[in-house]
């Protein structure tokens, strides 16, 4: 298994107003985070908030090239990221037990935390289509280039980890600085992921390892 400590490329927040970074995804130009009761949008380069939703936002948040989805208790919500309009909701699959989340192959993803599984979801009806079993607690979730990476934070220990999406063994980790925990994920698609910073209310850009 490969390893490495993580690169911290640049630290954004915290942020007026935000007591904590829940989910993280990133639209293209954007990276949105959510932030308790707001849908966030932080513009990468400059550091600033650009736009708020006023939602409930708990949890994972993810991107599926037009709509938002994001956790609230015990439901994914998926919203209109022009008008902010909550459009349907599904049932969430870990009934409130929920973390990260992230969208591929049209499917969501969604961590379990202390049920230590992936789910994919039907992003229409909320069906389970399959579970992935980790051995450690999830929280944020991404695939980059076929790749499936997953977060986890217990304590003072926080990672990312590339697993086999069949299987669920853990093929790379990459370890983040003692003390500095990972809520949400999402990776820019090339050599950045962006991590939620939970209560520091913080998104950290970490370097993806070349290949």
């Amino acid at each position: 298994m490969k390893t490495s400590s993580a690169e911290i490329i640049r630290e954004y927040g915290p942020f007026p107003g935000a007591e904590e970074v829940a989910g993280v995804t990133f639209d293209g130009r954007h990276v949105w985070f959510a932030s308790g009761d707001k849908l966030n949008a932080l513009d990468p380069q400059s550091g600033e908030i650009v736009r708020s939703i006023d939602v409930a936002a708990h949890a994972g948040t993810a991107f599926d090239g037009t709509h938002l989805f994001q956790i609230a208790e015990d439901r994914i919500q998926k919203i209109d990221p022009a008008t902010g309009r909550v459009l349907s909701t599904i049932p969430a699959p870990g009934g409130g037990g929920d973390s990260g989340m992230a969208w591929a192959e049209g499917s969501l993803w969604v961590g379990e935390y202390r049920g230590q599984k992936i789910h994919q979801v039907d992003p229409e009806t909320g069906a389970v289509l399959r579970t992935i079993e980790s051995d450690r607690v999830v929280t944020g979730v991404t695939w980059v280039e076929g790749e499936l990476w997953h977060a986890i934070w217990d304590g003072d220990e926080s990672d990312l980890r590339r697993i086999d999406p069949q299987t669920g063994e853990v093929l790379e980790t990459i370890a983040m600085p003692p003390g500095m925990g990972i809520s949400g994920l999402e990776s820019d698609g090339g050599d950045t992921y962006f991590c939620g910073g939970g209560k520091s209310a913080k998104v950290r850009a970490v370097r993806r390892p070349a290949r």
